[in-house]
């Protein structure tokens, strides 16, 4: 398989990993007997691709309009990740990203190694396909080099043949070129700076696998082979192509169905070989507010076809696992997961955080060396805005898992009055505690908006004097099943819109006792990801200097 002749030495140092300290509280695959069980990520990595570089494994995934741009993952195993790194810290065109751009941006990437680089190749819906690539998976990587302008133009993947003749296929978004359910086979330099053709049609799913994208391109044993998902992000299915000439025609076969297990999807991702030369798929499944969440399948080939995950059912078709045995990667390694939990003793934003558009210099400040906190500054809204959909400002993380609670301690200190921070969880619908100073004092309260794409109001629950500046804020998350009691109950509530994560707000002026603000509310996922959950500090109206909210720390827990 020409995916296992991907080699280099690359030696970790410990600065990587500085700012990741401790296991997740509230999601961890690895399950110590040498097992795992899925999703292997309970959080928003919509569209990974997976390569193994020597010993080390590389995950990256879309980050649309939220920046840092183009997460990078690594394991030693497949099953235990964390975040190292993106690969910019501003997404271009730097003008048109300052501001807010709700499901454009970074769409499925795929990363390669070829000839000592590391190379990634991501669409941005709306411009074209960009290229980028690194000496080191930590970078410093290239500036984005837009190698195609063209509207729709989506889920790139580059492929170097045995020859050295190097190509890219891709697919197509209807939303913004009016085709869909075709994939694209380019010609492209070896340097893959170009594409040397205008591309043609190598496949065409409209009538049994319709919405066809996110092709990865591989070889194996004498066929080339896509790897496609197919059918829609919530019920569809993978398929594989196969042919002995790149430019086809190709047999197709599906490979992967949700069958009678409980993923739904299952969709796009990327195969990898292990050192010990198994196959596995990694792909993602949504989820609805948790997004697009990560699972791990073993591959296995029968009569040149890959058989992705489990045939329960005997009709050649794969389903996903819940547990399975993990990789066989000769060695066994601890258990990590993704960052979450934030002390901010770093003079470095913690890599797990995302601002909603390219930070501005004023957004904040790291002051972990010295203070042991995040200084948030109280920015003053757009004009424009009716409510927090187009506030570039907010500092946000994935959700974790299907249940847990996300505890932040910050000491406010405005300088005006109409001056707020608080505890988000992001989304079409959002909601949110936060402490405010007004001509009457110091306040907190719940803040609720539904609808929020459109310019609906807040809703705001009554406002809690608080004699104190140093609060404590909490939101605790729960999957909220159509089995449980009070289901029917939550989704049927007024203004709560139907949503699988159920929060519930409240705030302790001692870090003891709580006191529940407003109204429950379900998260429901944003434009292409999942709800998340943050901290934003603002103002209304410009004044000479305003004030901030330093965050002694963010914490999930149970």
């Amino acid at each position: 398989m020409q995916f296992k002749k991907i080699f280099v030495v690359f030696l970790f140092g410990s600065k990587l990993f500085a700012q990741h300290s401790g296991v997740s509280a509230v999601w961890t695959a690895d399950n110590g007997n040498g097992t795992y069980r899925n999703p292997i990520i309970h959080a928003d990595y919509s569209d990974p691709d997976v390569i193994r570089v020597e010993d080390d494994y590389y995950l990256i995934s879309s980050s649309f309009n939220y920046v840092p741009g183009l997460p990078i993952l690594h394991s030693k195993d497949l099953v235990n990740w964390t975040i190292i790194g993106h690969v910019f810290l501003k997404q271009p065109p730097y003008e048109h990203y300052n501001k807010v751009q709700h499901g454009g941006g970074v769409w499925a990437p795929s990363i390669r190694y070829h000839s000592g680089n590391f190379y990634i190749f991501y669409p941005d819906p709306d411009i074209g396909i960009y290229m980028v690539k690194a000496k080191n998976i930590t970078g410093p990587w290239s500036e984005p080099l837009l190698i195609k302008k063209a509207k729709g133009w989506i889920d790139p993947c580059p492929f170097w043949d045995d020859n050295g003749k190097a190509y890219l296929i891709n697919g197509i978004a209807a939303s913004r070129s009016g085709i869909k359910s075709i994939l694209i086979l380019n010609r492209m330099t070896p340097e893959g700076t170009k594409l040397l053709d205008e591309g043609a049609l190598v496949f065409d799913g409209h009538y049994q696998h319709p919405t066809v994208e996110g092709p990865k391109l591989y070889k194996h044993n004498g066929y080339y082979y896509i790897l496609a998902p197919a059918g829609g992000v919530g019920q569809g299915w993978q398929i594989a192509l196969r042919s002995k000439q790149i430019e086809g025609p190709y047999e197709v076969r599906k490979v992967l169905e949700k069958g009678k297990s409980q993923t739904n999807g299952p969709h796009q991702g990327g195969l990898v070989e292990t050192q010990t030369g198994e196959t596995w798929f990694i792909h993602f499944q949504d989820k609805d507010a948790y997004g697009r969440i990560v699972h791990l399948e073993p591959v296995r080939w029968e009569k040149g076809w890959p058989v992705i995950g489990i045939d329960r059912d005997g009709n050649g078709v794969g389903e996903p696992v819940d547990v399975f045995r993990k990789p066989q990667v000769g060695k066994t390694y601890p258990v990590q997961t993704p960052q979450e939990s934030d002390e901010f003793n770093s003079n470095q934003l913690g890599l797990q955080w995302q601002w909603e558009a390219n930070a501005g210099n004023n957004f904040a400040l790291p002051a972990g060396i010295n203070y042991g906190f995040l200084r948030l500054f109280n920015v003053p809204l757009p004009d424009s805005v009716q409510n927090l959909w187009d506030v570039p400002n907010i500092l946000t993380q994935k959700f974790p898992a299907p249940n847990f609670t996300a505890i932040t301690k910050l000491t406010f200190t405005p300088h005006t009055n109409d001056e707020e921070t608080g505890l988000i969880i992001t989304g079409i619908d959002y909601a949110y505690v936060s402490v405010k100073k007004t001509e009457k004092g110091v306040f907190v309260s719940q803040s609720r908006c539904f609808d929020a794409e459109h310019g609906k109001p807040e809703i705001k629950s009554n406002a809690i004097p608080v004699n104190t500046n140093t609060l404590y804020f909490k939101v605790e998350v729960a999957n909220v099943l159509e089995n449980d009691p009070d289901y029917e109950l939550f989704n049927t509530s007024e203004n709560c819109k139907k949503g699988n994560a159920k929060c519930i707000f409240s705030f302790s002026q001692d870090g003891v006792i709580y006191i529940k603000v407003g109204e429950p509310f379900a998260a429901r996922k944003g434009k292409w990801v999942g709800a998340k959950v943050g901290l934003f500090a603002i103002r209304r109206g410009v004044t000479y200097e305003t004030g901030y909210s330093d965050v002694d720390w963010f914490r999930i827990e149970k």
